[in-house]
């Protein structure tokens, strides 16, 4: 099969790049959860009339953004890694305000910084906001009078914000322990229905969107915790989903959307008993998706390109903010830093999403300014009212969000003492520009050379898996167990193919990538799936009672 280079240069995408998108299923969760986490300590402070320690509970405070697609075992780890994370990041860059008033200095370590945990939130794949909120938070610490005497005062509060943000994030567990679990299936049947609907109009394209939803859904399903009945429930619900993705023509699309709609709220789980023959897949799962996960180390090689471009196009925005004199250079490597995603085509997506983003945020905030500047609790009530709005339209696009979280990191600067409207806003455009002009052009001059090569390891991967898949299903004296570990296996080799196949095919100037032979292995692994799914003892029958 011969390989096919990508061109070399490519244009770049403006059409669909403003587009708004369906919001997100539990777009409030977030949006309300950022509320509950900063009224508190907010409120607080005002009552204390120490706004300006606002700046440091905000960072505790903006934890409760992650991890809200987890089951809550899993959740409660995250989160508090993610805390754990924040408090190390703000004591680095609080310890370096401290030790010097150096600009050059102070935005070197703040590239740095961005650059380690655009590296680690990517590696850990913790989902958004990713790395843009830790770097926001300790870009912005780095420019904040310090002195030694006063960062742990300053680190302890923004743990105590912390520690709430994770109680409020942990809170809804109480009243529907399995919400993420439940949601999670829901969107894989949904996504196999799909599949179906398009197989049937022979639509290409489905099947590996099906396939990365079952195989989230399964990963969901072994962070929840003990094995309790209602995982259970949803683990035969998946495994009938896999029995409808092997066997699309077969299965029934509608009892397949119904079982999902079954699973919003809190009503009782439907009562789909799985086939005899797949006890033992129920019973293996966890060990084998387990035994498959690689460690945190093991994913940092390969993303040594982006965490370079982070560094390179963070540290260069923040240097020629200073070069131009605006005063708050932060802005500008946290511009650079929020832009850079898996690949240049989506790279440059982002810079427009933010550049348009911010411009109709400074208006906001100019209009806004007379509001908040009423009195202390009219600024509060402003920037928790930004936070929610941030967060319920972010994920439709964007730059949707940014119209609100502009204002808001605007607003925040006046906790200390109220700034010069006119000045606040010349400074965001200049470094929203500068940031993202500066930023784009360092992610086309660090190439990622290894995006090729990361496809080629995961089609060797792809290739061994189902070499193993095929012997093991021809094997007689296979082991108990066996077949099922081989499949999950290829399952997930095939999703990891999928995923850096869609990162290079974004990418300019990189070596040749057999782009022929990824859809060849990818028809394969989905055929030998198919095959022995049924080998195993799933009819496709049992399929179509899904």
């Amino acid at each position: 099969m011969r390989s096919v280079r990508p061109p070399r240069a490519r244009r770049l995408p403006l059409s669909g790049v403003l587009r708004a998108n369906r919001p997100s299923e539990i777009w409030f969760k977030p949006a309300l959860s950022v509320v509950a986490a900063t009224a508190p300590p907010n409120l607080t402070l005002l009552a204390l009339h120490r706004l300006d320690l606002a700046v440091y509970t905000m960072a505790g405070s903006l934890c409760a953004l992650y991890a809200h697609n987890r089951p809550y075992a899993a959740r409660a780890r995250t989160l508090a890694r993610v805390v754990l994370g924040m408090v190390a990041g703000l004591a680095v860059a609080l310890v370096a305000a401290a030790l010097t008033p150096n600009a050059v200095v102070l935005v070197t370590v703040g590239a740095l910084l961005a650059a380690a945990q655009k590296a680690l939130c990517d590696a850990s794949r913790i989902g958004p906001p990713a790395n843009v909120i830790f770097t926001f938070v300790t870009s912005a610490a780095l420019f904040l009078p310090q002195t030694l005497a006063q960062v742990p005062g300053h680190l302890a509060a923004s743990a105590v914000a912390g520690v709430w943000a994770w109680l409020v994030c942990m809170a809804p567990g109480l009243l529907r322990p399995h919400g993420p679990e439940r949601r999670a299936t829901a969107q894989a049947l949904n996504a196999v229905a799909a599949h179906i609907e398009a197989a049937h109009a022979r639509q290409p394209g489905s099947r590996a969107v099906a396939a990365t939803a079952v195989h989230a859904a399964w990963q969901t399903l072994l962070t929840a915790g003990a094995r309790t009945e209602p995982r259970r429930a949803l683990e035969a619900l998946l495994v009938r989903a896999d029995v409808a993705l092997a066997a699309p023509v077969d299965a029934d699309p509608g009892r397949l959307r119904a079982r999902a709609r079954e699973l919003r709220g809190a009503g009782p789980l439907p009562r789909a008993t799985a086939p005899a023959e797949a006890a033992g897949e129920l019973l293996d799962v966890e060990s084998e998706l387990a035994g498959g996960r690689a460690p945190l180390w093991s994913r940092l090689g390969p993303l040594t390109p982006l965490a370079v471009r982070t560094a390179v196009g963070c540290a260069l925005a923040g240097y020629a903010s200073l070069a131009i004199g605006v005063g708050r250079p932060y802005w500008a490597l946290v511009t650079a830093a929020s832009l850079y995603q898996a690949n240049l085509t989506l790279t440059w997506s982002r810079g427009v999403q933010r550049v348009v983003g911010n411009l109709a945020g400074v208006l906001a905030f100019a209009a806004l300014v007379p509001l908040a500047h009423l009195g202390p609790a009219a600024l509060v009530l402003c920037c928790l009212a930004l936070g929610f709005g941030a967060e319920a339209l972010i994920s439709r696009n964007y730059w949707l969000g940014s119209i609100c979280v502009t204002p808001m990191a605007l607003l925040v600067t006046e906790f200390v003492r109220y700034g010069n409207p006119g000045e606040l806003i010349a400074d965001r455009l200049l470094d929203t520009l500068v940031g993202a002009l500066v930023g784009f052009l360092a992610a086309v001059a660090v190439t990622n050379r290894r995006a090729g090569d990361r496809v080629a390891h995961a089609l060797a991967a792809v290739e061994r898996a189902r070499a193993h898949t095929v012997r093991t299903a021809a094997d007689p004296d296979a082991a108990p167990g066996a077949l099922r570990a081989a499949r999950r296996a290829l399952s997930a080799a095939l999703v990891e193919l999928r995923a850096v196949t869609d990162a290079a095919s974004g990418e300019w100037w990189q070596r040749a990538w057999p782009s022929e032979r990824v859809t060849h292995v990818e028809q394969a692994g989905h055929r030998t799936l198919a095959a022995t799914v049924r080998q195993h003892g799933f009819q496709a029958s049992e399929g179509a009672r899904a």
